[in-house]
């Protein structure tokens, strides 16, 4: 049985994967187990090689990884291209590690007796891989792994089950043993049952999910149950803050970058901005500007710097968001709500911060004491240095009372 993932701009079919149950899942499991058994038996050279080659192999497929991230996700041409090469870097390193895994000595009591640790591969890796920039955490959930000389299933994103595909295909010409590199596909419907099974398999040892933070609480509880340990990266709220001395131009530049780069569909993208009173508006207006200058439109024309979002589900939660924010008070400066119908949208820029976003939108947020609050130390208080992206710098730092971290 078959799934389907329509095109996000053109509602026409982008690619069918199989829709697998918890049972054949499970088989997968199974699988990877034997695999397993073969690919940790070998050395770090074999390893090095069968990487080395795995990178050529997705190198290989360019074309390839660039259409079938255009028509499922509607990312730009650039976007997949710098994913890909990304990954093939990865991998490269991941190559490179075969040989520096090494244990330790540990000093004995016992005279005559040397105790040694060893760092030896665990078993079945289950990576899960979200859909925003799929080849880089695609691959990163699955080459590091196998450089240490366990197996790997890669738990394809509904979003993207013919990107993710293209890296399997890859690592299997690459020469791994049979079940060693896995992946899992599933229809959106059955995504929790799915990802449960493989969770609780017993052959499974290690979860490494990169994607939201409620499903990410999820899979750690489900882990939890079975004491695996799991490496989650979540979402965030990344700010940028700009100071009275900066070069507003340069500013713009890289808040520009840093919010709306994939359409605002990174999970370090800018979505808060601080701005000291003194250059506020004349950062806004600049900002504005800038925003305003960018359009979106089929990435297929290659004719934009920005394309699509991933589906209509994500634009309708995103104008929903502007509505909450406008009724709350906050004033739009640059674009406007969408199209209820494709998937492109305008570039927002707020007056203040709004919550929960994960889009092309930005807040901004104008706070009085931030001069004050950035340049001098309180009573007892320590100094943390910030980055600057002026030109010439004046040493900007991050002051804080006794014993409070700097989190910005």
């Amino acid at each position: 049985m078959e799934f389907e993932r329509i095109n996000p701009m053109s509602n026409q079919l982008a690619s069918t994967a199989q829709a697998m149950t918890p049972e054949e899942a499970g088989a997968v499991a199974d699988r990877a187990a034997l695999g397993f058994q073969a690919w940790s038996a070998m050395g770090p050279t074999v390893r090095r090689a069968t990487l080395t080659h795995a990178a050529l192999a997705l190198e290989s497929r360019k074309d390839q990884f660039v259409a079938a991230m255009t028509s499922e996700i509607g990312a730009t041409s650039d976007w997949g291209v710098f994913n890909l090469m990304f990954a093939v870097g990865i991998v490269r390193e991941a190559a490179a590690l075969t040989t520096q895994i090494t244990g330790e000595v540990i000093p004995s009591d016992r005279p005559g007796c040397m105790s040694l640790a060893l760092r030896e591969p665990v078993g079945v890796i289950l990576g899960i891989a979200p859909w925003n920039a799929p080849i880089i955490l695609g691959v990163r959930a699955i080459a590091v792994p196998l450089a240490c000389g366990n197996s790997v299933i890669l738990k394809a994103s509904e979003n993207c089950p013919r990107t993710h595909s293209l890296i399997i295909e890859a690592f299997t010409e690459a020469g791994f043993p049979e079940g060693t590199v896995n992946i899992v596909t599933n229809a959106p419907k059955d995504a929790r049952d799915v990802v449960g099974a493989l969770i609780d398999h017993g052959a499974v040892r290690r979860i490494n999910f990169t994607g939201s933070t409620a499903v990410g609480k999820v899979i750690a509880k489900r882990a939890a149950e079975h004491l695996k340990p799991c490496l989650l990266e979540l979402g965030g709220k990344a700010p940028l803050i700009v100071l009275e001395d900066a070069d507003l131009d340069e500013a713009v530049k890289a808040a520009a970058f840093g919010a709306f780069m994939n359409q605002g569909q990174i999970c370090m993208s800018t979505e808060r901005l601080i701005v000291v009173e003194a250059v506020a508006s004349e950062f806004v207006k600049r900002f504005a500007a800038k925003a305003k200058a960018l359009a979106s439109g089929d990435p297929r024309d290659g004719k934009t710097p920005l394309g699509a979002v991933v589906d209509a589900q994500t634009m309708r939660h995103v104008n929903n968001l502007i509505d909450d924010a406008v009724v709350k008070g906050a004033t739009i400066v640059a674009g406007g709500k969408a199209d209820p119908q494709n998937a492109f949208i305008l570039e927002q820029i707020f007056g203040e911060a709004i919550e929960n976003l994960f889009g092309s939108h930005l807040g901004t947020h104008l706070p009085e004491g931030i001069p004050r609050y950035l340049n001098r130390a309180p009573k007892g208080g320590k100094r943390r240095r910030g980055g600057s992206r002026s030109e010439e710098p004046l040493d900007k730092n991050v002051f804080l009372e006794a014993n409070r971290p700097a989190i910005l």
